[in-house]
């Protein structure tokens, strides 16, 4: 860290005292689920306890399969982990544990099966094998019975026999569940003064799979361990695994088929906000930066990461990597690398365009979303403006292109000036949690220094993951359509640093490089924009490197042009697939708009268009709508854009 002298502390938001502002040392996070009561921090034993006992209870019951359902980080393996600690306590109670996520496809039923048989003694699998080597063909027999006789097996070997004899033909796999049947009921049965045995089988990240594993582990538990004595848990978010999720291709038998897998679920509750509060102080606690957070920014750590005990930490180790490792923030209190994250995370829209994103032009858009709210209070109350605030009402007017009168009247006034405004100021003016954000950030000491360098673009640290446009369009087989939304697409020379997950709060790996269900495997098409040709107007191409360069590496052929005149001599050579333009350039804050318009006009292009603009308002939406083109400052919506040409675009075969 920086040796400079350290700075005044800054005025708490709340309070308006000086507030501490400690430099560190800060610590990391891990990811592990809970596994013990004594680190339960969300109140979630009881219910495990509960469930435990269920379980027990539901002996005489088995088989049957329960679902712990809830999405992506909501502490889904932390309760199964509980759950499993408590039965360690009953009597007669066996577990085991599989993680769906580390087979794939046909191997996950092995898997599992396997996984179950190794809970089981060398007895009771020995005894296994040689009842189902007496029932087959004599050749089959003396094979199995050698094999048997050759030397002792340890449990492992046993297994491995098991499996190729059960599974080495359809006939077998036809056996399979009685032979299982009849080993788990030998295994189960105990003396007179000692209740059965029951094995509790634990499947996590089911949803984490490719259609084909998830089939394949449905498949293990449903036709071939539905037996007496065997209880599945399964962890997973149930509507993944619905036909417009993860199992969208399905048939209708199968589908019918998926619907017979659980036969009750229990959903975990989002945690209540005492319950949640207390998690993140405890987080910002263990890591260090507890004096930091007032209740401002904790109710905003609650509520805008939906309460999810994942994000909470991504975003709270997201600090501790930006204040460690990033040296622009020597030069500030760790509460600005705090707020900063928190309107990057959860407001990246806002963000994009304070960062200058995609050659914005906007200015500082901090002040205008400041001076636009005191404006709207203005134009909003039925008394006369006041003398000194007149001026700047008329100056803001003027700004905007606006009359300072409305023969109107003021409703309309603020209509139209939030036609030229951002399209999210107005649902963030009555957002207290952005505007408090907002104002504790402005009032941080140097923050005039801060916001000016977070417009000219932060360093991207080494140690946090890059923007994944490249990697990701890269991988994409042929005719594949990335997920909606599935990365934030952050332009180039906006600034960086958040861990993955931060915008839709998908697990890393959870589609990884390539959408659920597919594999870049020798069928995949290694150049799937070989057929794109991209023209791209931006009189700051820089802006635009990250997703230029990922589309090239695709294989597409960009082609940059940085102002109109050297667009319509590109035109005048080659037709491409696609256009993509900045809005303002040249001087002229209309100037794409115009552009396109005598494209149009001129019957000179009547191909996709796209305009890529950090600034977002009602008329440019109108204007570019009436043009027929798009209009985003989504990275991840260009990268849409752009495979929807593709595919329009690629020859028939």
């Amino acid at each position: 860290m920086s040796t400079s002298a350290p700075l005044p502390p800054p005025l708490s938001p709340s309070t308006g005292t000086p507030a501490p502002s400690p430099r560190g040392p800060f610590v990391l996070l891990n990811d592990e689920p809970v596994a013990e009561s004594g680190a339960d921090l969300l109140g979630v034993g009881r219910a495990a306890r509960q469930l435990a006992g269920l379980l027990v209870a539901s002996r005489a019951s088995t088989p049957f399969t329960l679902a712990v359902d809830a999405g992506w980080g909501m502490g889904k393996s932390s309760l199964m982990r509980l759950v499993d600690a408590e039965l360690a306590h009953a009597p007669e109670v066996h577990t085991v544990w599989y993680n769906a996520w580390t087979s794939q496809g046909a191997d996950a039923l092995e898997g599992l099966i396997k996984s179950v048989l190794m809970r089981f003694d060398r007895r009771v699998l020995r005894r296994a094998l040689q009842r189902i080597s007496e029932r087959r063909a004599l050749l089959r027999a003396v094979r199995a019975v050698t094999t048997v006789a050759a030397g002792p097996l340890g449990a492992a070997g046993l297994v491995d026999e098991l499996w190729k004899t059960l599974s080495v033909n359809s006939q077998a796999r036809n056996e399979m569940r009685g032979a299982i049947g009849e080993l788990v009921q030998e295994w189960s049965q105990t003396d007179d003064f000692r209740p059965r045995r029951l094995l509790v089988v634990f499947i996590d990240d089911l949803d984490r799979c490719p259609e084909e594993t998830v089939l394949a582990v449905c498949e293990a538990v449903k036709v071939y361990l539905d037996v007496p004595g065997l209880e599945f848990v399964i962890g997973c978010d149930r509507s993944a695994l619905a036909p417009n999720g993860l199992l969208r291709d399905l048939s209708p038998a199968a589908s019918a088929f998926m619907e017979k897998i659980f036969q009750t679920s229990y959903r975990i509750p989002v945690p209540d906000q005492q319950g949640v509060r207390a998690y993140i102080d405890w987080c910002a606690r263990t890591v260090g930066i507890d004096q930091l957070l007032d209740e401002r920014l904790t109710t905003m750590l609650a509520e805008r990461s939906a309460r999810n005990p994942r994000r909470i930490k991504r975003l709270v180790n997201g600090f501790v990597l930006e204040a460690t490792l990033n040296p622009m923030w020597d030069d500030f209190a760790p509460e600005a690398v705090v707020r900063t994250l928190l309107l990057q995370y959860f407001y990246p829209d806002f963000y994009r365009m304070v960062a200058g994103a995609a050659g914005s032009g906007a200015g500082d858009v901090i002040a205008e979303f400041r001076t636009y709210r005191e404006v709207r209070r203005l134009l909003r109350t039925p008394d006369p403006i006041p003398v000194t605030e007149l001026p700047t009402v008329t100056r803001f007017l003027r700004e905007h292109d606006l009359p300072e009168q409305d023969a109107d009247g003021r409703d309309a006034t603020l209509s139209r000036l939030e036609r030229q405004l951002p399209s999210t100021f107005p649902e963030m003016v009555r957002d207290q949690e952005f505007t408090s954000l907002i104002d504790g950030l402005v009032a941080l000491p140097r923050a005039e220094e801060l916001l000016r360098r977070l417009r000219e673009g932060a360093e991207l640290p080494a140690a946090v993951e890059p923007e994944p446009a490249a990697a990701y369009v890269q991988s994409l087989p042929t005719q594949a359509q990335p997920p909606a939304g599935a990365y934030g697409g952050m332009p180039s020379g906006a600034y960086g640093g958040m861990p993955a997950g931060a915008y839709g709060g998908m697990p890393p790996g959870a589609y990884g490089a390539v959408p659920a269900g597919r594999t870049a495997g020798p069928g995949a098409d290694v150049a799937p924009l070989r057929y794109v040709r991209i023209l791209w107007v931006d009189d700051h191409p820089r802006n635009n490197e990250s997703l230029v360069n990922a589309f090239r590496a695709a294989g597409a052929v960009v082609r940059i042009a940085e102002d109109s005149a050297a667009a319509d001599a590109a035109l005048a050579v080659e037709r491409p697939t696609l256009i993509v333009s900045d809005i303002e350039r040249d001087g002229n804050p209309r100037e794409g708009l115009e552009h396109l318009a005598r494209l149009r006009r001129d019957g000179r292009y009547d191909g996709p268009f796209v305009f890529y603009a950090g600034r977002v308002t009602p008329e440019r939406s109108a204007v570019a709508e009436q043009l027929g083109a798009h209009l985003t400052s989504s990275g991840s919506e260009i990268e849409r854009l752009v495979l929807r040409a593709a595919a329009a675009e690629r020859p028939l075969s």
